[in-house]
């Protein structure tokens, strides 16, 4: 089912290229296939496949960011120095936010990308309650075939 599932998605992509660069020869359009190999292909693939039918999805980064005021000098003496810190500054996303937030069809659908033996945090359990509750789609996807064949049975018949 993967091969079949992924060649759609690859077929797919290429017809929209195609449709978007017609005077292009199809040898030269700008193409990359989708391998769905890792975490982050899975994550590209399942955002494409939305985008692809219609609906809008992006990909959600729930990680802080440093900031770097370090500086380097040399002081009379020759002697490199270093002044100043790294500041680790947390995110201001909800804790446990999915990967993918989208919207499909008027629905407000969450997934998260669990890849190998990763398993959802306890944060991860409580936003997907929260989001469950509110009337929300929360899914897990581990791999391309088990998105694809829940996301045709929910959206596309």
């Amino acid at each position: 089912m993967y091969m079949k599932s992924i060649k759609i998605l690859n077929k797919l992509i290429l017809a929209t290229i195609k449709n978007r660069y017609p005077e292009i020869p199809p040898d030269l359009l700008p193409y990359t296939t989708i391998k769905a190999n890792s975490a982050n292909e899975l994550t590209k693939a399942v955002i494409r496949v939305i985008r692809l039918s219609g609906g809008q999805a992006e990909r959600v980064s729930v990680t802080g960011r440093t900031i770097n005021t370090r500086k380097t000098y040399t002081d009379i003496f020759g002697h490199r120095k270093q002044i100043g810190s790294v500041k680790y500054i947390p995110s201001a996303m909800t804790k446990g936010s999915a990967d993918i937030s989208a919207t499909i069809q008027g629905k407000s659908v969450k997934i998260e990308i669990k890849w190998g033996n990763d398993r959802q945090s306890p944060a991860q359990v409580k936003y997907q309650s929260e989001i469950e509750k509110a009337g929300g789609i929360y899914v897990i996807v581990h791999t391309y075939d088990q998105f694809y064949g829940w996301y045709t049975a929910t959206f596309l018949q």
